[in-house]
């Protein structure tokens, strides 16, 4: 299997937890010091590479690298991704380029890497999508993430129309903390806290954000069940959300 996006938050707890239970992984991103430690949390034979995903030969030196270390590739995880928040208005285009060419461009240019050792393995791969993309309304501030989070659900149809032998799942997440250390979502690390005090507030008011989180380990342990279903499964979208109280 290989992660990608892995140093850090979600990414890491997936790198991590799949090796634990058993994979072979290939942990990709782009800061190789944080990789070289969520490896050696993995297990014996996890990889750490350097990746940066919007680098068309950095994916393809990356993936080429993992096949060769792990002899082939049955599944890959992208979790890579970046938010920014700012009210709708306020987004300029360095930052729209920015977010389009991690959260979109960065998906499809992994995927264009690794296609021929997917075909070949009959393998499969998910893409970490967003609540705010796919069961909710927008989140005010959150327009960037949401609208490149949207454009990567139709960049999965995309795939899957013109390579069904490929299995290509959505895979929507809800709010979840991450684990502990390195391991903790990052999701929110460059917001201005004071607007986010604002949205917070706001995000409640709608009935967008409540108190649940979703424990970590039932999410890894969801993704690797996933993983193992097998190539005469399709599963064109999974959604894992926080339990909210009736």
């Amino acid at each position: 299997m290989v992660v990608v996006g892995a140093s850090t938050g979600l990414g890491r707890c997936l790198g991590v937890g799949l090796g634990q239970r058993g994979a072979k992984v290939a942990l990709l991103a782009r800061r190789e010091s944080l990789l070289s430690d969520a490896a050696n949390e993995a297990g014996p034979g996890s990889l750490a590479i350097r990746c940066d995903v919007t680098d068309e030969s950095s994916c393809r030196d990356a993936i080429d690298e993992a096949v060769k270390g792990l002899g082939g590739v049955d599944a890959v995880i992208v979790v890579a991704g970046i938010s920014e928040l700012r009210r709708v208005e306020e987004i300029d285009a360095a930052a729209w380029h920015r977010m389009f060419g991690t959260n979109v461009v960065g998906a499809s240019l992994i995927t264009a890497a690794v296609l021929p050792h997917l075909k070949e393995s009959s393998g499969m791969i998910a893409y970490l999508s967003s609540v705010s993309a796919s069961l909710t309304a927008p989140w005010p501030g959150l327009a960037s993430y949401t609208v490149t989070k949207a454009a990567l659900d139709k960049l999965v149809e995309a795939w899957r129309s013109e390579h069904p032998e490929v299995g290509f799942t959505r895979l929507i997440v809800g709010e979840c903390a991450g684990g502990e250390g390195d391991g903790t979502s990052q999701f929110t690390a460059s917001w201005d806290l004071e607007l986010a005090g604002e949205l917070f507030a706001e995000w409640t008011a709608r009935g967008l954000l409540t108190d649940k989180l979703m424990d970590v380990e039932h999410f890894i342990s969801a993704v690797h069940a996933l993983v193992q279903c097998g190539a005469s499964v399709t599963i064109p979208t999974i959604a894992m959300t926080p339990r909210r109280p009736i």
